[in-house]
């Protein structure tokens, strides 16, 4: 990603921080519903687990020795 992506990337997770803490009301049945940004936590959580997750399997499963065909 080139440098522009990371800050506009920052800029956009700053605005929903401050939205979330500022301008939403918080309503739902369930215990995490009450927890502030819980959401915007759980994606960003979930997408570095997914990253990670799909490097590994790209390394174990995709990628092949060098040697591979001169075996």
């Amino acid at each position: 990603m080139k440098k522009w992506h990371w800050i506009l990337l920052g800029i956009l997770a700053v605005i929903s921080l401050i939205v979330e803490f500022t301008m939403v009301e918080h309503h739902g049945d369930y215990w995490w519903s009450h927890i502030p940004a819980f959401y915007i936590i759980l994606g960003f959580v979930g997408s570095v687990i997914v990253i990670f997750l799909s490097k590994w399997l790209g390394k174990l499963i995709i990628l092949s020795d060098e040697d591979y065909y001169d075996r």
